[in-house]
């Protein structure tokens, strides 16, 4: 796996961040969802470093990068602080602009790197999510039924990092089904479960959602109102197994939040494109990312 990167740790914004690095070409990042680790690119990274520079984070609060402490406004959680960290890393390493292909959380993580630093991102590939913005303004019983995670994992600390770390890989188990068989590798797996053994890990999933419902949302609405949109080429990709192909006429709702051409189609996958479709991901980046 991830055969030629080397795993190092690297500043963030006042946080330390494990990553893979590998390949020569023009910069990419590659941010990965929850309740996973860098790993979920384990897939598609390799091939992509044939023609980029390709660097694969682990989020703040996931995987084994740090977890700030839990606050009562969820800041240190906010997609703003984690885009800060992405920011930070990428011009640590001397990449001043960049793509950027994001997967569920991290794609939320991206929506927001692309708002507040459009001179930093290229272009933008978002996998399997809306703005966090629209879910919450139309939610309805499907998607509170469809999406229950998030309502749980937002629920105040410490009440569903108890219940979880009662035992974390039947959570997993459980959180990850979504229909599907595993489609994890057996090394991406274990890397995942690994995290969630981590001092903190189960705290910083639970800020991530808690941040949504709070100071995410507060963010997202005054972007909003200040007229900020994705000013960079957008592609929305997204399992026609999952939720949102039902849920939402994606590129409508992208091209609501954005200024710059969207494009984008379904992929046949269920949630975890990258894994279950890499041959279809990586001809849509194929396509889309500038070499």
């Amino acid at each position: 796996m991830f055969e030629g990167f080397t795993e190092e740790r690297r500043a963030g914004d006042g946080v330390t961040l494990r990553l893979r690095r590998g390949g020569e070409g023009p910069p990419l990042l590659l941010l990965h969802g929850n309740p996973q680790t860098h790993m979920m690119w384990n897939r598609v990274a390799p091939e992509l470093a044939k023609r980029f520079t390709v660097i694969c984070p682990d989020l703040r609060g996931y995987g084994f990068s740090d977890k700030p402490s839990p606050s009562a406004d969820h800041a240190a959680y906010a997609k703003r602080a984690m885009a800060a960290d992405m920011l930070a890393l990428m011009r640590g390493l001397g990449f001043p602009e960049f793509q950027v292909v994001a997967h569920d959380r991290g794609a939320r993580v991206a929506h927001r790197l692309a708002l507040d630093a459009p001179q930093a991102v290229q272009r933008l590939c978002v996998m399997d999510i809306v703005p966090t913005l629209h879910h919450f303004e139309t939610a309805d019983m499907d998607f509170a039924l469809g999406y229950h995670h998030w309502f749980f994992l937002a629920q105040p600390h410490p009440k569903p990092e108890r219940m979880i770390l009662r035992d974390v890989e039947d959570w997993f188990a459980s959180h990850t089904s979504r229909g599907q068989q595993d489609v994890f590798a057996p090394e991406a797996r274990a890397d995942y479960i690994a995290a969630l053994h981590q001092p903190g890990t189960v705290m910083g999933i639970c800020e991530d959602y808690r941040a949504a419902i709070t100071i995410d949302l507060e963010h997202d609405r005054a972007s909003r109102a200040a007229g900020q949109k994705v000013e960079c080429p957008l592609l929305a990709l997204w399992g026609a197994k999952g939720k949102i192909e039902v849920w939402y006429d994606a590129l409508s709702v992208w091209q609501d939040y954005a200024r710059g051409p969207v494009s984008g189609h379904s992929v046949n996958s269920g949630h975890y494109l990258a894994e279950e479709a890499p041959v279809d991901v990586l001809a849509a980046l194929e396509g889309f990312l500038a070499r």
